[in-house]
């Protein structure tokens, strides 16, 4: 085991609060930010995904983050994470990612949320709607 390995399990595991520049120097954050360049920040990283990224690669990979918590075992998510890496693997935003790569050029993605999602999405069985008993 790496000595960044058991720094990561403990940082995660302990408990203890660390300060934010052992946390940054650590690779756990990017970017130590003020109040005043948190919103400018946030919203060019937004920007550098949104230009960047196939949007339904990223739709895809939000949603098996979400949903994956909820996922019975490993296999359950591996298996999922096998059938989106095929299906993306065959769409033509993973053509255009290779093209414009061979051609220096920045990625033109086509596919769209709306009409490209593979034909298993959604994956899941949503929860009936209950009452809370907390309200």
């Amino acid at each position: 085991m790496h000595q960044t390995d058991y720094c990561g399990d403990k940082r995660c595991c302990s408990g203890c609060v660390y300060p934010i520049f052992e946390i940054k120097d650590g690779g756990l954050i990017r970017k130590v930010c003020s109040k005043q360049e948190l919103l400018p920040e946030a919203y060019a990283i937004a920007r550098e995904i949104a230009d960047n990224t196939p949007p339904v690669s990223v739709a895809l990979i939000r949603q098996m983050l979400w949903r994956g918590l909820d996922m019975n075992n490993p296999m359950d998510a591996h298996s999922l994470d096998s059938r989106v890496i095929l299906s993306r693997g065959r769409s033509s935003d993973a053509t255009e990612v290779v093209v414009s790569f061979i051609e220096k050029r920045p990625s033109e993605f086509t596919n769209q949320v709306s009409t490209h999602m593979p034909d298993f999405y959604p994956w899941w069985d949503e929860p009936k709607y209950h009452k809370s008993r907390y309200l």
